[in-house]
Formats: structure tokens, C-alpha cells, sequence
């Protein structure tokens, strides 16, 4: 019942946070180490989301390609380019819109569509995809629903999901579909792993 009232206030605290910016883009502040060893801000700004794949809003808020992770004290490691899968031995740290979809836009979309842009770093194990917004990368996957609902589609079944849920993903068959009226905001956090 507690984890519930964190979890909860954490998502209110981020939904009220970014009440007063534009819908699409979100604050980041990351903090380091400055060259006397105090903490400090290196970065404090708002991150657009930027047009990507399929019409989904996105931005990458931190990337890493090493494990154990590293420190970048200077850098801002959110524009290393990355796929839809995290970097070998690396996270990323996103946040990606799903505006609605309306049967006939998802009728014609190309099957596999996105299963294509995984590419070759896909686990080998899962079923073929069935819907083209259907995937699995070789990652486990923490997600936090925002804002709007969502389906998350699987190989055989359907979930549906609202704010405040949370997901784990690990390497399996999924598609996010957003058959309501809202565009559906969700944080990712992907964990590059090993191959299941």
C-alpha cells in the first residue's frame, strides 16, 4: 500500500512538473561532480521530444555503452546515437509519446514495421510478430505509464494499462497501442542483457 502512495505521488510530481512546459517536450536535470568533488547541476533544460518512428514522439534522456556504468561528468551522453534497442552493454533512458491510433492507420501499417527497425540485435527466441508495431529487443525494459491509457499487445493477449502502472519487459513479444483519445506518455528505462 505504501510502494502505491510513492509510487503514486512520484507520478503526480512528474505530471505536475511538466504541467506548465509544452506537451511535448520534459525537464531533465542531471547532476555530477564538480572539479573540488561537490555536487553540482550539469544539466538543467527542457528536452523536446523529437518526430521518430511510426509518428511516436520521443527524446533519449540518458545513454550509456559501458558496464558497469560510467560517470560523465562533463558530457551529455543523451545524444549518442542509439536505436530502438539500448547499446551493447548500455541503458537508455527515454520517454516516448503514443498519440492515438485509429483502426484504419493500424490496418495499413507495414506488418513488422517495427520488429525491421530492431534489426539484426533482436533475440532469436520469440514467436514471429503480429501486429507492426510489434517487437522484442534484447533488453529488460522498466516502463512507467504518465499520462493517457494503453494496450500492451502480446503474443496472445492484451493489457491494458493507465498511469501510475508499471512494467517490466524482458526481451518478449510486445507492441504499445494506443486505441484511446489521449496520447499516452510513458518513461523507459532499457537495460542492454543478455540474449535469453
Amino acid at each position: 500500500m505504501m510502494f502505491r502512495t510513492i509510487q503514486s505521488f512520484a507520478v503526480a510530481t512528474l505530471l505536475a512538473g511538466s504541467a506548465t512546459a509544452q506537451a511535448s517536450d520534459i525537464r531533465r536535470v542531471v547532476t555530477g561532480l564538480d572539479a573540488d568533488n561537490k555536487a553540482v547541476v550539469l544539466f538543467d533544460s527542457r528536452m523536446p521530444l523529437q518526430a521518430g518512428l511510426l509518428g511516436l514522439q520521443a527524446t533519449n534522456l540518458w545513454v550509456t555503452n559501458s558496464y558497469p556504468l560510467g560517470f560523465s561528468f562533463k558530457e551529455d551522453t543523451s545524444s549518442i546515437p542509439v536505436g530502438v534497442s539500448p547499446l551493447d552493454n548500455g541503458t537508455k533512458f527515454r520517454v516516448v509519446e503514443f498519440p492515438p491510433l485509429d483502426p484504419a492507420t493500424e490496418s495499413k501499417m507495414e506488418p513488422g514495421a517495427l520488429m525491421k527497425a530492431v534489426g539484426p540485435v533482436a533475440p532469436a527466441r520469440g514467436r514471429p510478430v503480429t501486429h507492426p508495431l510489434m517487437h522484442r529487443t534484447r533488453s529488460v525494459d522498466y516502463a512507467v505509464v504518465l499520462s493517457g491509457e494503453i494496450d500492451m499487445v502480446l503474443d496472445d493477449s492484451v493489457v491494458r494499462l493507465k498511469p501510475g502502472d508499471t512494467i517490466v519487459q524482458q526481451a518478449t513479444n510486445h507492441a504499445w497501442v494506443n486505441h484511446g483519445t489521449e496520447t499516452c506518455r510513458i518513461l523507459f528505462v532499457l537495460m542492454d542483457s543478455k540474449q535469453p
